[in-house]
C-alpha cells in the first residue's frame, strides 16, 4: 500500500513583521509573499510537479488586522487548486494595530482551558469560513501547541484530523498524550491525529520541515517511509519559510531544498502520493512506524549547509 503524503504548509500573518510596526500592506508581503517565494511561487511549483498541498491557514490576525489579507490568501490557494486546513495562533487575540508593542498575556493555544480552547477554535473556523475557505476538517496549532483538551475540542466542532504532534517539540508546547517518537497516524481523543513526520540523529529528533532538513535527509526519509510501507509522511513548511527571516530575500538554500523535494515527491507519486485531508485518503491506524536512524555524515553535511544558510542567506536584503 502506498505511503500517503501531507506535504503542509502553515500560512500566516508573521508576529515579527506586525510587533516590528510594518505597516499592514508590508507585513502581508513579508508573510504571504516574501521576495517572490512565498505562497504564489509555492503554488506554482507545486502545479509544475502536479502536488497535493494543504495550506494551514491562521485567521486570527484578522481581528487586528481585518480579514482582506487572510480572503487574498485563501482565494490564491483555493484558484491554484490546493486546500486550505485551519492554523490558530491564539496570541492575536490579545494584540493591537494601534499599539504594537502590546503583548498578549499568553501566547500558546496550550495555555488556554479546555472550555477557552474550544471557543477558540469555533471563532477562528468561523473566521476561516468567513474568509472564503470551506468548512475545515484538519488543524493544526500555531508552534504545534496542542493537547488531549484541543483535540477532544477539534471531535466536538467536527473536525475529523489534527496535525500537531511533533516529537521534536515535545512535551511543550505540542502537549498532545502520545509518545515523542509516534509519527504514524492514530485515533486519539475523538479525531485522527496524523503526527509530523521525524527522523532521529542520534542525539535528538529533528522534524521533517523545509528549513529543518538537508536534501540529503529529506531523500533519506522518504526512501525510508517506503522501504518500511509507512502509513503517512506529513511534511511542514511555511508560507514564508523560502526567504529569509526579514522576508526581503531569497533563500538560496531553503529554495533549492524546496524545489528538490518537489522533484522526489514527483519521481516517487507511485508509491508517495500526495493528499489532501479532504480526500480523507484510507489511513492504517494500527501502524507504529519508526522515524529514520541517524547517520554522522547526513547530520554533519546538514550542520554545515544550515551554518552558510544562518550566516550567508540570512542577511536582509
Amino acid at each position: 500500500m502506498p505511503t500517503t503524503v501531507f506535504l503542509t504548509i502553515d500560512t500566516e500573518l508573521m508576529w515579527r513583521h506586525h510587533v516590528a510596526g510594518l505597516d499592514l500592506a508590508e507585513v502581508a508581503a513579508r508573510s504571504f509573499e516574501p521576495a517572490g517565494v512565498g505562497v504564489s511561487w509555492q503554488l506554482e511549483r507545486l502545479a509544475a510537479f502536479d502536488l497535493k498541498a494543504c495550506f494551514f491557514v491562521d485567521p486570527m490576525p484578522a481581528l487586528v488586522h481585518g480579514l482582506g489579507p487572510i480572503e487574498a490568501v485563501v482565494r490564491a490557494i483555493r484558484t491554484a487548486g490546493q486546500e486550505v486546513q485551519l492554523h490558530l495562533h491564539p496570541n492575536w487575540t490579545g494584540a493591537s494595530a494601534a499599539d504594537r508593542a502590546r503583548m498578549p498575556s499568553r501566547f500558546d493555544l496550550v495555555d488556554y482551558s479546555a472550555e477557552e480552547q474550544r471557543a477558540l477554535i469555533r471563532q477562528a473556523r468561523a473566521l476561516l469560513i468567513e474568509a472564503g475557505a470551506p468548512p475545515p476538517i484538519a488543524f493544526r496549532g500555531g508552534s504545534y501547541a496542542a493537547n488531549d483538551a484541543t483535540l477532544a475540542s477539534l471531535a466536538a466542532e467536527g473536525f475529523a484530523y489534527d496535525s500537531s504532534h511533533n516529537g521534536s517539540e515535545h512535551p511543550w508546547p505540542s502537549a498532545i498524550g502520545l509518545p515523542p517518537r509516534r509519527i504514524s497516524p492514530v485515533r486519539h481523543q475523538g479525531v485522527i491525529e496524523v503526527p509530523v513526520t521525524l527522523i532521529d540523529t542520534g542525539t535528538a529528533l529533528r522534524h521533517f520541515q523545509i528549513c529543518a532538513l538537508s536534501v540529503r535527509e529529506m531523500r533519506a526519509a522518504l526512501d525510508h517511509a517506503v522501504a518500511q510501507g509507512h502509513a503517512a509522511l506529513t511534511i511542514i513548511s511555511h508560507g514564508f519559510e523560502l526567504a529569509n527571516r526579514a522576508g526581503t530575500r531569497p533563500n538560496a538554500v531553503h529554495v533549492r531544498r524546496f524545489e528538490a523535494l518537489c522533484r522526489m515527491l514527483a519521481e516517487r507519486r507511485d508509491v508517495l502520493p500526495t493528499a489532501h485531508f479532504a480526500d480523507r485518503p484510507p489511513l492504517a491506524l494500527d501502524r507504529d512506524d519508526a522515524p529514520l536512524g541517524p547517520n554522522a555524515l547526513r547530520t554533519r553535511l546538514r550542520q554545515a549547509e544550515q551554518l552558510w544558510s544562518n550566516l550567508i542567506e540570512e542577511r536582509a536584503g
